[in-house]
């Protein structure tokens, strides 16, 4: 990976370089809206020059006819073409009408690609840079070694993760929030031997097909490496991905990755999942998905609240979660999609769906109804510094509708965050990979679920507790109870609360660890609530001894020592 790593560096700076040609025309943090598209085309163009001459020759005979569409892609080779004359190279020729040949260019490829350019809003920057004379100058440099996009050249594994390394780059320029990160293939690929493990249909089946959802999509990612990953599996079976992601660029990335590698494109929705669902009523086999962290849902409000009042009917029937972080919402989108005769989800998260939020809370009555309906089959623990974006914690949710009796009412704990190797040169904040070795293992250690220092299994309920109010009297003068409907008025200063494990028996509990310290409490039974958290971190916890205080003084005196000789030192010169 590490090699990998540095070629698609190199290749990203040289097409970044390129955005020295509008150094005057754009700010810094404009060039993406340019680099972006032209290199998304570029690509278009480098795809289709090997089977250009046979995609003119075709539109000539077929001027009028009905299924031309389908005529000129398979003229192609691929489910897209381009019927202009011009190419990148030959708008070369003639200088003086690049503006015009170049739209000439654009108007040419198929409406699935212009779909794309359209979403880049990319017509106003050609009439930019022809005005200020630089059009010419940026196309030129794309035919050049530095923007030469072949396939034979990059692949389009590589050519992933270039898109997704420039777009880094155009969101750090404008100092984009950290949530919005891409998800490294090697991540990908250990969420997919999760999801697929134990699934003989799809690992040995012939002619068998299933869909995979991603309610984030962002580039594709997810689509793309599952089902790349799949084929190296069983070629015999088929994966459909279906998608949906906000953002304009990413979302024309991820159709224009899809097209170029042969994949249908047209499951790929644009807009917001949360407000806007365009998958609705649809489930499907496997959802996999790296939502946005710590990212608000204010603008969502409205439409996501008038869902939340469907309860079950809608997706947000478990409940919501604070409206400064959004992750859970679509935690339970993915849920919405699982079909009735089994579905499994990867879905990756912070560590906040863990434990935020009291009994109660939305946050809690999510994980609540996720553990009572037995649908959390494990959580890993990831490495930190994977994503090139944000170096924060990360786990990997696996949820099942299907799980098998070994697993029923358990859910498994990962702990693989020192499951890594450190890479040679960074990509933005990815300092670690997670090696070839390290998915082996993670996946081996789910499929055998028994525990050992890096896993842990525990039953569903070992997660949830009750949450009482402990009362103490309110006392008059004389130190005696006030009475209200001859009942101790409870003092408001002297409430408590105790978090009881549900595994536990409330009136043991409370005989063994409050009436001995506070004899008059009472427990106001109208008060208890049940709530559930994960604390991950604690259950892989292990004690180190403090080092002995002789040892510590040792050390002290010492440094003391040094530090006496190096001030005589000094007051000495």
């Amino acid at each position: 990976m590490s090699n990998l790593s540095a070629n698609i560096s190199e290749k990203a700076n040289l097409i970044w370089s390129i955005a020295d040609k509008l150094t005057g025309t754009y700010k810094p943090h404009e060039y993406g809206e340019v680099i972006l598209p032209l290199t998304v085309i570029r690509r278009f163009d480098c795809v289709l020059a090997d089977t250009k001459d046979a995609v003119l020759a075709k539109n000539e005979t077929m001027k009028a006819v009905a299924l031309k569409d389908e005529f000129l892609k398979k003229a192609s080779g691929y489910s897209f073409y381009n019927t202009s004359k011009f190419t990148f190279q030959k708008l070369l020729d003639d200088p003086d009408n690049i503006e015009a040949n170049f739209k000439n260019y654009l108007n040419g490829f198929s409406p699935n690609v212009q779909e794309i350019i359209e979403k880049f809003k990319f017509d106003a920057h050609i009439t930019t840079m022809a005005k200020k004379g630089i059009l010419y100058n940026v196309l030129k440099e794309y035919t050049t070694s530095k923007g030469y996009l072949h396939p034979s050249h990059i692949s389009n594994l590589e050519m992933g993760y270039i898109f997704e390394e420039i777009i880094r780059r155009f969101s750090e320029s404008h100092n984009e929030d950290a949530g919005q990160h891409y998800t490294p293939r090697e991540v990908i690929e250990l969420m997919v031997n999760i999801l697929f493990t134990d699934d003989n249909d799809i690992l040995s089946g012939k002619n068998i097909t299933k869909t995979l959802y991603d309610p984030a999509c962002g580039t594709g990612g997810m689509l793309s490496v599952a089902t790349e990953y799949l084929h190296r599996l069983n070629s015999g079976a088929k994966l459909i991905g279906f998608g949906q992601e906000l953002n304009d660029h990413t979302f024309a990335i991820c159709k224009a990755d899809l097209l170029i590698k042969g994949d249908s494109a047209d499951q790929i929705k644009n807009g917001n999942t949360l407000s806007d669902d365009q998958c609705a009523d649809m489930q499907f086999d496997y959802i996999l998905s790296n939502p946005p962290f710590g990212r608000e849902w204010k603008n969502e409000k409205n439409a996501v609240e008038k869902e939340a009042k469907l309860g079950f009917a809608g997706r947000f029937g478990p409940g919501l979660p604070a409206i400064g972080d959004s992750q859970m919402l679509f935690l339970l989108t993915a849920i919405s999609k699982m079909k009735d005769s089994g579905s499994r989800v990867a879905i990756i998260h912070n560590g906040s769906p863990l434990f935020s939020g009291d009994a109660g809370s939305g946050p809690s009555e999510i994980r609540k109804y996720i553990l009572e309906h037995d649908l959390l089959d494990a959580i890993i623990a990831l490495p930190n510094d994977l994503f090139y974006n944000t170096g924060i914690a990360t786990y990997v949710w696996i949820l099942s509708n299907k799980k098998p009796a070994k697993r029923k009412g358990k859910v498994q704990l990962i702990n693989a965050n020192q499951m890594f190797v450190k890479r040679r040169k960074s990509l933005g904040n990815k300092r670690n990979d997670i090696s070839q070795d390290a998915i082996s293992e993670i996946t081996k250690i789910y499929g055998e679920f028994k525990e050992n220092d890096v896993c842990k299994i525990f039953n569903n309920d070992d997660f949830g507790y009750h949450k009482i109010t402990v009362e103490r009297p309110l006392l008059d003068e004389n130190k005696k109870p006030v009475l209200s409907k001859g009942k101790p008025k409870p003092d408001s200063s002297l409430r408590d609360t105790e978090n009881i494990p549900l595994t536990e028996d409330i009136s043991e509990y409370f005989k063994r660890e409050v009436l001995p310290f506070a004899p008059d409490a009472w427990i106001d039974e109208k008060k208890t609530k049940v709530g559930y958290e994960i604390s991950f971190t604690r259950y892989f916890y292990k004690y180190t001894a403090p080092r002995p205080s002789s040892e510590i003084m040792k050390e002290i005196l010492e440094l003391e020592c040094e530090l006496e000789g190096s001030l005589a030192e000094i007051f000495q010169k």
